[in-house]
Formats: C-alpha cells, sequence, structure tokens
C-alpha cells in the first residue's frame, strides 16, 4: 500500500469513526453511556464532595435530588470533537509521510481522558453556581449555563491542542484548526440535521457558539503576534 493511499485509508478511517460515534450517541441513553457517566460522577464526586448513584434510563443523582447527570451531560460531543481535532492534525501534519495505525487508538484513548476531566470540571462548576447563582442581567440561568459549557468545553479543546503540539503552532494554526474543527462538530453536524428547524433557540445557541471561542482565542493569537513583532525589533 502507497503512503498515499494509506493516509486516504486512515482519513477515512477515522471519519467513518467519527460518524459512528455521533450515530451512537443520537441513539444511546442514560444505561448505554455509563462508560463515560459513571467516571465522570464518580470524579465529580471527589471534587464536589456530594455523592451520586445511578438510576436506571435517568442518569447519576445527586444524594440530594437536586442535580442530574444524564446523558446529555455525558459530553461525547467534546469526545467526537477532541478524537476529531487530535487525529485530524495528525494526518495533516504527516501527510506525505507513511504513518502507523495505531494512532487512532491512541488518540481515541486521549480524547477519552481529555472529556473526563473537561466535563468533571463543567459539571463542578454548575453545581457551584446552583448553589451560588451568578446574577448577570443581561443573560437567563439558561444562557449562564449555555456560556459555562461553552467556556469550559472550547477552553478545554484549545488547551488540548497547545498540549499535545506547542513547537509547531503557528498563529495562523492557533486560530484556524480548533476553531474549524469546533464549529463543524457544534454547528456544522446539526445545521445538516436541520437543527436550524427549532427557530430563534438554534440561532440563539449559534451566536453564543460562534462569538465565545473567539472572545477567547483572539487576544491569545493577537499577544503571540505582539510578541513575535517584538522579537524580530530587537
Amino acid at each position: 500500500m502507497s503512503t498515499r493511499t494509506k493516509w486516504s485509508a486512515q482519513l477515512i478511517t477515522v471519519l467513518l469513526c467519527a460518524l459512528a460515534l455521533k450515530y451512537y450517541y443520537s441513539t444511546a441513553g442514560p444505561d448505554q453511556l455509563r462508560w463515560i457517566l459513571g467516571p465522570v460522577a464518580w470524579f465529580t464526586s471527589i471534587l464536589s464532595g456530594r455523592s451520586f448513584s445511578f438510576e436506571a434510563h435517568a442518569g447519576y443523582m445527586s444524594s440530594d435530588n437536586t442535580f442530574l447527570i444524564a446523558a446529555s451531560c455525558a459530553g461525547v460531543n467534546f469526545l467526537l470533537t477532541s478524537f476529531l481535532m487530535l487525529t485530524l492534525k495528525r494526518l495533516w501534519y504527516r501527510r506525505n509521510q507513511a504513518e502507523g495505525w495505531r494512532f487512532i487508538p491512541l488518540t481515541a484513548l486521549m480524547a477519552y481522558g481529555a472529556t473526563l476531566v473537561a466535563n468533571t470540571v463543567r459539571i463542578c462548576i454548575a453545581l457551584e453556581l446552583q448553589q451560588h447563582p451568578l446574577q448577570i442581567d443581561w443573560l437567563s440561568p439558561n444562557q449562564i449555563h449555555r456560556l459555562e459549557g461553552i467556556v469550559v468545553y472550547f477552553g478545554f479543546l484549545f488547551l488540548l491542542f497547545v498540549i499535545t503540539d506547542a513547537k509547531r503552532i503557528s498563529t495562523p494554526q492557533l486560530l484556524a484548526f480548533p476553531l474549524t474543527i469546533y464549529y463543524l462538530t457544534t454547528l456544522g453536524l446539526p445545521l445538516m440535521n436541520g437543527a436550524y428547524k427549532r427557530g430563534p433557540e438554534f440561532w440563539e445557541h449559534a451566536t453564543f457558539v460562534l462569538l465565545i471561542p473567539l472572545l477567547l482565542v483572539v487576544p491569545i493569537a493577537m499577544w503571540r503576534m505582539m510578541e513575535k513583532a517584538a522579537v524580530q525589533l530587537r
């Protein structure tokens, strides 16, 4: 098998794995998602000091029955996004080199670990906001919850990108790669599935998803550009 043919086969495999995971998540309930809900509930209980127990067809309920870690809290979309970002980045950098197949399961494990960490942090913050609600006049509680989720998930995705390839990151890549993958999975796929039919609810969500990552990344990219310009002037 030539290098180009192998690369194409690996790309197709990655995309098929991503589509399979997306389809699985769209049909799975809490009982089928215990492989990710369980560890998240366990880590959350350690960090928050609150215990959780599994309830069939519902999820992991807190001992005081005030918070449920349900299927929608599993973080599978973040797992999908992380997996795509890591694998596609690897394939792009090594598009002219022979690459073994084991990077696919290895990046899947890395994405799974990152998902457990990111989702645990997100739920712990949500628990804290439940106890001490954040009051912002121009944002509703649902919008604050959405804001928190986007900041945590994209923040961890961006951090994962930097950690795994800090030496080769240029400013354009710093902006383009994580944003492109994030927008593809959080907006592109839902649009393809007809999410726009939900009307204003979807477009409000889309506005948050479009703007918040930019507010996080652009200042960092500008700082890197200024730092590089300062070095060149010395």
